[in-house]
């Protein structure tokens, strides 16, 4: 059986790697073509072009490339033809992928597609269900709510578990080489250089409120390289120098050792939860971006933890209420041990459970949901 898989970033590799390698378990001598990064590529895949070529986001970084990634859209949609592929597996990174699964559906009713990770219909534009579904036939979601959405457009989907349940959680060891006698705050302003701008200076603000009740509060900042010099010239004037860690060991012993996180909105929340690590989530957009989300939006939280444990137990301050005065009483009120870091205790371990904790593994999962709709 051959496979045609196509994955457009990191996190899609991620998902790729862990489905082709429990492919491997399930069916053995499955063979794979397709589109992936470095993971993918060790599981078996000789990628048909650099995947980094289609990482790219926001307006300005797209249009100077928008001829070079629809000339890819349709190479790679005239490979899955060519391939004699049983099915077309499409992972995340919709702009590029949906637009093939079109055009491989177009030429190949008959060909089976398959979407992994489910759109957030249940957060914003709802109508994008029903325009997938004309080029997808089954979904993989990461969330245990999503599947009624897909099903009501049409397409059959199963909830295979989220990737933070199986990542790797810090060592004895890693957590010990963060052992302080003050509380221990992780600083969390984003992976994007527009995120870590905009949150810097409220994180900052928010650091000189709570020093004043806790003077030997310690920061840890875990960020990645490509933003990290930006990282180091906006924290230069916190009040609290932040220990800026790179090294992954470094970052799992920080996640569980600290007392509390602030952090930026995000899948972030989640390996907080599973790090049992309580949060307060920040994020500053333009008023205009803000003004148009509060209009779309269909939730009245953004928060992942929220959401998956059907509490409102993580506080979060977006848009113009993202000011330090507000958030630094949220933070103190979970250091002080009460109620609130209670509920939110609670609602993470519920929500790890919901996501698949303790079960079989996500990518095991989802190569069965491949498998039973071929």
């Amino acid at each position: 059986m051959k496979l045609f898989l196509v994955a457009g970033e990191p996190s899609g590799d991620r998902l790729g790697a862990a489905l082709m390698a429990g492919l491997k378990d399930l069916a053995p001598g499955v063979r794979f073509d397709g589109v992936g990064g470095p993971l993918m590529q060790a599981e078996g895949m000789q990628s048909l072009f650099p995947m980094a070529e289609l990482s790219v986001m926001g307006i300005a970084e797209v249009l100077p490339k928008y001829r070079h990634l629809k000339r890819r859209i349709r190479e790679t949609a005239e490979a899955v033809l060519a391939s004699g592929a049983r099915a077309l597996i499409t992972i995340d990174s919709p702009d590029f992928c949906l637009r093939v699964a079109r055009l491989v559906k177009a030429a190949r009713p008959d060909l089976r597609t398959i979407h992994y990770v489910a759109p957030s219909v249940w957060a914003w534009r709802p109508g994008r269900a029903a325009k997938m579904a004309t080029a997808v036939d089954h979904v993989l979601a990461l969330l245990p709510f999503e599947p009624p959405y897909m099903t009501a457009a049409g397409m059959s989907c199963n909830f295979v578990g989220h990737p933070v349940v199986a990542e790797p959680l810090a060592t004895e060891v890693e957590r010990a080489a963060f052992a302080v006698d003050g509380p221990l705050l992780l600083a969390l302003p984003g992976s994007r250089q527009g995120e870590v701008r905009r949150l810097a200076p409220v994180l900052g603000a928010v650091l000189g409120l709570l020093r004043a009740r806790h003077p030997g509060l310690r920061v840890v900042l875990p960020t990645l390289p490509t933003v990290e010099p930006l990282v180091r010239e906006v924290t230069a004037e916190w009040p609290v120098a932040p220990e800026i860690v790179l090294d992954p060991a470094r970052k799992r012993g920080a996640f569980a050792a600290a007392d509390v996180a602030l952090a930026a909105s995000g899948t972030v929340s989640l390996e907080l939860a599973a790090n049992g690590c309580p949060m307060v989530i920040a994020y500053r957009l333009h008023p205009v971006s803000f003004w148009l989300m509060k209009r779309a939006a269909l939730i009245d939280t953004v928060t992942l933890v929220n959401l998956v444990s059907e509490t409102r137990a993580v506080p979060e301050f977006l848009g113009p209420a993202c000011l330090a005065e507000n958030i630094a009483p949220a933070v103190l009120a979970l250091l002080a041990q009460g109620p609130e870091r209670a509920a939110q205790e609670a609602a993470m371990r519920l929500t790890m459970e919901r996501l698949g904790k303790g079960g079989e593994p996500p990518g095991l999962r989802a190569a069965r949901s491949v498998l039973s709709v071929l």
